[in-house]
């Protein structure tokens, strides 16, 4: 992880430039597809999880129909103990993004979601979410995110036109 001259915790993998959870059609067919893929994982058929030390990131490719699927990128954040910066962020650039599809991120802590965020990708196919680490008020400070995270992040792409996944 390398830090920036601005006071964040940088995850390079997207950026999400306007946050907003505005629930839509589509939005609720991604939310289907995420059930369907963590019941799935639960029964250990599509992804087995190792620790956070055990990889950087992977990315999987699950299709919605002929024409569209949902790339799902998994990968680990560490928030040291004595973290000064306030704001971490998550941010990146998508390859042939379907539009007004948001981006989806989800943080987990030893197995349990811990935050959940949609992001709308600007049209030069990059999202970015900010969200804040560490607090401080009246002097008393508070850790919101510290230690290992596993952080998940679900964008739908358009399909390659001479693709074949199964």
């Amino acid at each position: 992880m390398s830090l920036t001259s601005e006071p964040y915790l940088p995850i390079h993998v997207g950026d999400f430039k306007s946050p907003s959870l505005t629930i839509t059609k589509k939005t609720l067919g991604i939310f289907a597809i995420l059930g369907i893929f963590s019941i799935l994982g639960v029964f250990g058929i599509l992804v087995l999880f190792t620790t956070p030390e055990s990889f950087a990131s992977e990315t999987s490719i699950i299709p919605i129909n002929d024409e569209i699927t949902l790339e799902k990128t998994t990968l680990t954040m560490n928030i040291p103990k004595d973290n000064q910066l306030p704001w971490g962020f998550v941010e990146g650039k998508i390859a042939n993004p379907v539009k007004d599809y948001p981006v989806i991120i989800q943080f987990f802590k030893n197995d349990e979601m811990v935050h959940i965020a949609q992001v709308d990708v600007d049209d030069s196919s990059d999202y970015e979410y900010k969200f804040r680490v560490r607090n401080v008020d009246d002097g008393q400070v508070i850790n919101i995110f510290e230690g290992d995270y596993i952080v998940e992040i679900f964008k739908v792409v358009n399909q390659p036109i001479n693709s074949n996944y199964v």
